[in-house]
């Protein structure tokens, strides 16, 4: 159950949806001066080098990060982003990047808190390590955020975004995924949820967009890529998406602007494209 490294897929297509929309929801709570608290069920590891044996591996990020990093045609709404990275990679080359968590801390003012969760014992003190000066705004627990994520809802705050990002190496994330949405939005209604999804040949993954639909959330928002058509042979992820649950009313609109660019830089065949679909009241 543990056997799944996020360092092996760093900075790939899926990270690059799953980290522009982090960066806008946060990008859109910063516009009010109240606190806010971000909270992610599956941290990792923090921060990650992609010259690593792990990242070298696969080196996913190549198609991923790798193809926006030289580009001079970025849209405009993505300078946040592409600006949180380069925080991370002064010098200019792409060496290093940051996880979901470290994206946040980038975002965060010094009212706003990061609560985080890994079960896996490497990942768990790296995130540790990452955060080493930071243990007045920062939590990082060894604990199942599915489980986790109860305890801290409603935030004192009263303003959170929670990103819920398994990874679906198990059958049973499917569920619990959409089992732990349903209840956070049953314990704190008003709070932004993003729940990444992978986009895959497997009965669990096609349905989980329908079960998550179903729940029955007043405003929503659903974003998916895909970079390739589906493998013939039925294996292997060939996009990803987020449903959002109560997602700023500005997204859709950034969001129309930003993924025809991002589908075409990102596309690995001639079934590429990406679907927006979006409810807000």
């Amino acid at each position: 159950m543990l056997s799944y490294r996020h360092a092996f897929h760093a900075g790939n297509h899926a990270d690059v949806l799953k980290h522009i929309v982090l960066i806008e929801l946060l990008d859109y709570y910063n516009r009010k001066d109240k606190p806010w608290t971000y909270i992610d069920t599956h941290a990792g590891a923090g921060c990650y080098a992609l010259d690593s044996e792990h990242a070298e591996k696969t080196a996913e990020s190549v198609d991923g990060i790798g193809r926006l990093w030289e580009r001079d045609d970025v849209p405009v709404q993505l300078a946040a982003y592409m600006k949180a990275v380069r925080q991370f990679n002064p010098h200019g080359r792409l060496l290093f990047y940051p996880g979901s968590p470290a994206l946040a801390m980038t975002q965060a003012r010094a009212q706003d808190r990061l609560r985080l969760f890994e079960l896996h014992p490497a990942d768990y003190v790296s995130l540790q390590q990452t955060f080493t000066t930071e243990s007045e705004r920062v939590q990082v627990r060894k604990a199942d955020g599915f489980a986790g994520l109860r305890s801290l809802l409603p935030p004192p705050s009263r303003r959170a975004v929670v990103l819920i990002d398994p990874p679906y190496e198990v059958k049973d994330d499917y569920r619990q995924a959409a089992d732990t949405l349903r209840d956070a939005m049953r314990r704190f209604p008003n709070g932004t949820y993003a729940l990444w999804y992978p986009l895959l040949a497997r009965p669990e993954a096609r349905l989980l967009p329908e079960r998550l639909a179903a729940l029955g959330a007043s405003s929503w928002l659903d974003v998916r890529l895909a970079v390739k058509g589906a493998p013939r042979d039925g294996f292997g992820m060939f996009g990803s998406g987020l449903f959002v649950v109560n997602p700023p009313w500005v997204l859709p609109e950034r969001l129309e602007a930003i993924m025809p660019w991002l589908s075409d830089v990102l596309a690995e065949d001639g079934e590429a494209g990406f679907d927006l679909e979006h409810h807000i009241e």
